[in-house]
């Protein structure tokens, strides 16, 4: 494997609000997103979903970077953070428009590494009525942790504020050993494990948890995580493990839990049309806020507008909206 030499500099630029929340911190040194990266092929608009043996036939294909990865990356530095990724692909991943599309965004590649033999992760995903059912290859992404200990990528992260891992981080008790070295050095952590019930239901995840500042569970996450039944329960149970948990409920917007209290935010009503991705932009979007400094409950907004935006759209990040349309949006969230 090697390192990538494919690099577009990366927008140097603080936000500042002045119509919602002024930025207070400095933005400058930005974001490092950890995980795996996905060719996705996506069908949408499909008139029902097939039963084994079936065929069901869409006029409505795209193809995009997929995962947690590329989605959260690219919504933070559209939003202008700069941002770096890290992950490993194949040589195949190069020529490709997803791959092409990550640098042509400004998003720093410089930590990334490229297998000489195996093929880039590949997700076929087919979205039916608001929701979506996934198909996943990859096999280059085994053993991803080993990747945080090289040479580049850990320039990459010392290089950033706050470094989020969107992966399974399995099994925890390893990751959590990796991830408080991390700790340590100062930077802030966060991650969303996606649907992985190895990771979720680990009796070794409220050791990786409190290593965190964030995590980003949907609901059926959380309630996994913690075996609660409802919604606040289980946000009140991650609260005893990571400092602010955050759970994304789709259109009822999300809920967060800090210091004690439990914050609910609202989200933008839209037409939806391919929900994969919405819960990574909506992390781009929160990690934005909160690299630029902004109260929490402005942070939730701005990943509530991005998530939902999100959906409008096949793929994750297809309907990034501007700076200007965002601070538009946040405001009509009450």
């Amino acid at each position: 494997m090697f390192s990538a030499n494919r690099f577009v500099p990366v927008r140097n630029s603080a936000i500042i609000w002045d119509v919602i929340t002024p930025a207070n911190a400095p933005n400058d040194r930005g974001l490092a997103v950890f995980g795996e990266f996905f060719l996705d092929l996506v069908l949408y608009d499909l008139p029902s979903v097939p039963r084994l043996g079936e065929e069901v036939k869409t006029t409505s294909f795209a193809r995009f970077p997929g995962g947690g990865l590329a989605t959260t990356a690219l919504v933070a530095s559209h939003l202008g953070t700069p941002t770096r990724i890290i992950t490993i692909v194949g040589q195949d991943a190069l020529p490709t428009r997803e791959w092409q599309k990550l640098l042509q965004s400004g998003v720093s590649t410089r930590g990334c590494e490229f297998h000489p033999t195996l093929p880039t992760a590949m997700t076929v995903c087919a979205a039916f009525d608001a929701d979506r059912m996934m198909i996943t290859y990859d096999k280059i992404n085994r053993n991803l942790e080993a990747l945080l200990s090289h040479k580049a990528a850990q320039a990459q992260i010392r290089s950033a504020r706050h470094l989020h891992l969107a992966c399974a981080m399995a099994p925890p008790g390893k990751w959590a050993r990796l991830i408080r070295k991390l700790r340590h050095t100062g930077i802030g952590l966060s991650a969303d494990l996606g649907w992985n019930p190895e990771t979720l239901r680990s009796p070794q995840l409220p050791s990786l948890l409190r290593e965190l500042e964030f995590t980003f569970p949907n609901e059926s996450e959380a309630k996994a995580m913690t075996g609660e039944r409802t919604v606040e329960a289980a946000a009140r149970e991650l609260a005893r493990w990571v400092r602010v948990p955050v759970l994304k409920l789709g259109v009822d917007g999300c809920l967060a839990v800090a210091d004690g209290k439990v914050l609910r935010v609202k989200s933008i009503r839209v037409r939806s049309v391919d929900a994969t991705g919405s819960g990574d932009a909506f992390n781009g979007g929160f990690l934005h806020g909160h690299l630029a400094g902004w109260p929490l409950e402005d942070c939730l907004r701005a990943g509530n507008v991005c998530g939902a935006l999100a959906a409008t759209k096949a793929g994750g990040s297809s309907a990034i909206p501007t700076r200007k349309k965002l601070r538009e949006l946040m405001k009509k969230i009450h």
